[in-house]
């Protein structure tokens, strides 16, 4: 069974940044896209940042473009987020697509993980 465990999450003040790190426990992703997706208290979760499975075509929802970037190597998902807002604030998950492209609907992901919470607050 593929388990993905993400990590990294913690309490923040503004304009800090972090690294989220998503380990994949059984590498089925070599030829999978991944994604990050999070999910803020009382919202529904949304699409953050995708990846193909050679590294590239990579792709961001507006609200993080230019703060996040997104990038994997081997087993591991990451995703460095710099200049954190309050409405950063959320659980982030991250997740193996079913094709070798990520996509920005989370339909379109097989496995997921538990996730990981980031709080940007000051």
């Amino acid at each position: 069974q593929v388990q993905l465990r993400e990590s990294g999450g913690g309490s923040v003040q503004p304009g800090d940044s972090l690294r989220l790190s998503c380990a994949e426990s059984r590498r089925t992703s070599s030829n999978n896209g991944m994604g990050w997706f999070r999910q803020a208290p009382g919202k529904e979760r949304e699409f953050v940042a995708t990846i193909g499975w050679r590294g590239g075509d990579t792709s961001y929802a507006d609200s993080v473009k230019g703060r996040f970037t997104i990038s994997r190597d081997k087993n591991m998902l990451y995703l460095q987020m710099r200049d954190l807002k309050p409405e950063d604030t959320a659980d982030y998950y991250c997740a193996t697509a079913l094709g070798p492209t990520g996509s920005q609907s989370a339909s379109r992901y097989r496995y997921w993980g538990q996730g990981t919470r980031v709080t940007v607050s000051s």
